[in-house]
């Protein structure tokens, strides 16, 4: 029993080391360790918000009055409203804690549905090539050379039809942010299938009568999916700037159907030039954190994924590794070494 507690301990413990984050964590150092901290920190705070929002939210998103009566437009941050009351009568606090939720749901049907669709259309295309391949790769072009804010707000009338309930207006907006991220993951996983299939296991597994099927999805995918969660991150941030672009120029969510941070800064505008501040601040300063942590644990990722942008030293000793590398006129360079476990 000693024994084999003994061995699963150390087991289970480089099992979760090699978790994506918790990885990627280890590995970092000094200023990318920082960074990644911090954006974690940031962005757990805002899935925590949009998980609790029913909980933690003084009042509802679309609510006017409580016992007291009605809530009063433009009321400065104080009492029972601690940011305030906004043009429309609503509290501000609430409407930024529920406008978290609705980031959060848009931001995961459309990365999901945005990832399914682009990984398998790579996959394909890129797996068997030809005719069907070349097609794919003019229509993604062509999609991709469109500014993606106009491409969402296209998408957002073609799909809302004029409505503006929470599920019509959750589903456009996440559908058209899905439109505008499929050539990313499509041009992603097509490159990297292009570059998979002609390795020499891929080709054992073909000459062993493997299904192309079974190749697709047990070689191929598998490794050319290694860079989605560096993708996810940084579409995360993305998402939630298009959602807040589209809430702006009027193409978003109605306050009655639910909270939506760009909604609430397009009503602030006329606030701001009277000298009124918190309708525009808090939400502005809710998108600009949100994006703010995602776009950090993203670039951490990025600068840790590519070994020219990291402290070779301090990232292979933290590792295991020893990294010494001198150059010296007219002599060598050494190059990393495994340290032997």
């Amino acid at each position: 029993m000693i024994a084999t507690s003994i061995a699963t301990g150390p087991h289970k413990r480089n099992r979760l080391s090699r978790l994506p984050v918790v990885h990627q964590l280890r590995q970092s150092v000094g200023l990318q360790r920082g960074m990644l901290v911090v954006g974690l920190v940031i962005s757990g705070i805002f899935i925590l918000t949009a998980i609790l929002a029913p909980l933690i939210a003084p009042f509802g998103y679309s609510q006017l009055r409580d016992a007291n009566g009605a809530f009063g437009a433009q009321n400065p941050p104080g009492g029972s409203h601690l940011l305030g009351t906004t043009v429309g009568g609503y509290d501000v606090l609430s409407r930024v804690i529920w406008g978290a939720q609705t980031a959060l749901i848009v931001i995961v049907i459309a990365v999901i549905l945005s990832i399914f669709a682009g990984v398998m259309l790579g996959l394909v295309s890129g797996y068997f090539g030809g005719w069907l391949d070349r097609v794919f790769v003019v229509v993604f072009d062509a999609v991709y050379a469109f500014p993606s804010l106009l491409l969402a707000i296209v998408m957002s009338i073609v799909i809302s039809g004029g409505r503006s309930n929470l599920i019509g207006g959750v589903l456009a907006a996440a559908i058209s942010i899905t439109t505008v991220f499929i050539p990313q993951y499509f041009r992603v996983i097509r490159a990297e299938t292009v570059r998979i299939k002609a390795e020499a296991y891929v080709e054992s597994a073909r000459v062993l009568g493997a299904s192309n099927a079974r190749i697709m999805f047990r070689h191929v995918l598998r490794n050319a999916t290694r860079t989605l969660p560096l993708i996810f991150t940084l579409n995360a941030s993305e998402a939630i700037l298009t959602l807040a672009g589209l809430g702006f120029l009027g193409f978003g969510i109605e306050p009655s159907a639910a909270a939506e941070w760009g909604y609430d800064l397009n009503k602030a505008v006329s606030d701001v030039s009277s000298g009124i501040w918190w309708t525009a601040l808090f939400p502005g300063l809710a998108i600009v954190l949100a994006v703010l942590g995602m776009t950090l644990v993203g670039e951490s990722l990025n600068d840790l994924a590519d070994p020219r942008l990291r402290g070779r030293r301090s990232v292979a000793k933290s590792s295991g590794l020893v990294a010494e590398t001198s150059v010296v006129p007219g002599g060598t360079v050494k190059d990393e070494f495994e340290v032997p476990q």
